[in-house]
């Protein structure tokens, strides 16, 4: 007997599956895994999607996403499993508010930033979620988005693979599998620059930085954020941007040089027709991005 070819698995620090793969990947607790689509299968009757409190999408996020950080929402969803007697939240989607509204314009010029459009800056599904639940679950995000009157939503996929200070992969790298097979347009990269890798593999990045220099809103978390890693406590009354050096040094954060996350951008609309009337502000680009970037060396 002939048996049949089986579908690789990629294991855990190889790239990205590409966009035709039949895997599909998922986090939990900032570790990645991967379901097959014909392990079980997608039940709509299983799942269904509603509006998610923020403070219950910040604590399943931060505690899932490889991130572990929470960006400014507008808007959360989640997926939930209603197959058993208690109803459990397996997914969340958070569409917000990017750091410049520029983010929004550039892509989709003729669109209110912030009300006509949005970021999807959070997207998580836990393993136990089958194959293909990310699609039927982002396209009744997008429903419920275009009811609100959202027309375009832009997200970015993060291709820069990160490991922990020890060597430990936490985030493989990826390009938008998942916005590539549900019909995004791809609009190329974001703008290049270099970023501080702190030694548990996540990325401290400029608009955190900004908030604990100037003492603005959300300051205090990241603060403890780099306090967790061993930086020492800021004393009162002194320099905020003088503490930031300090802790970032203290921690061994490093800089590494990133290339730019890829753009996606989602046009919203109840026929094919309402989703082409929307103008793009950047060309639509092919071929797909296909795999990740090489692992970044410190600068």
């Amino acid at each position: 007997m002939t048996l049949p070819v089986q579908d690789p698995l990629p294991f855990e620090d190889l790239t990205e599956a590409p966009a035709i793969s039949p895997w599909c990947q998922r986090w939990h607790q900032g570790r990645h895994s991967w379901r097959h689509l014909r392990d079980g299968g997608f039940d709509a009757r299983r799942y269904e999607v509603a509006p998610l409190d923020e403070e219950q999408a910040k604590t399943f996020v931060v505690t899932h996403h490889y991130s572990h950080s929470y960006p400014v929402g507008k808007v959360q969803f989640g997926l939930y499993d209603v197959s058993g007697r208690v109803r459990r939240l397996s997914g969340a989607a958070v569409f917000g508010v990017p750091v410049s509204s520029g983010v929004l314009t550039k892509p989709l010029p003729d669109l209110r930033p912030f009300s006509q459009s949005v970021e999807c800056s959070r997207f998580v599904l836990l393993p136990q979620c089958p194959g293909n639940s990310e699609s039927w679950f982002l396209a009744r995000c997008f429903h419920a988005l275009l009811a609100d009157g959202i027309r375009g939503v832009v997200s970015f996929a993060d291709p820069v693979p990160r490991r922990t200070s020890t060597g430990v992969l936490v985030m493989p790298g990826h390009v938008g599998t998942i916005y590539a097979a549900t019909n995004a347009v791809y609009a190329g990269r974001a703008t290049a620059r270099t970023v501080k890798l702190l030694p548990n593999g996540t990325i401290f990045n400029g608009r955190t930085a900004q908030k604990i220099r100037r003492q603005e809103q959300g300051c205090r978390y990241a603060q403890e954020q780099l306090i967790a890693l061993g930086a020492p406590k800021p004393q009162s009354g002194g320099d905020p941007a003088v503490w930031l050096r300090e802790a970032l040094v203290a921690v061994g954060a490093r800089n590494v040089r990133h290339r730019g996350a890829h753009r996606w951008v989602f046009r919203l609309g109840r026929t094919r027709r309402e989703r082409d009337e929307i103008r793009l502000g950047l060309p639509a680009l092919h071929p797909f991005p296909k795999q990740p970037d090489p692992e970044p060396a410190s600068i």
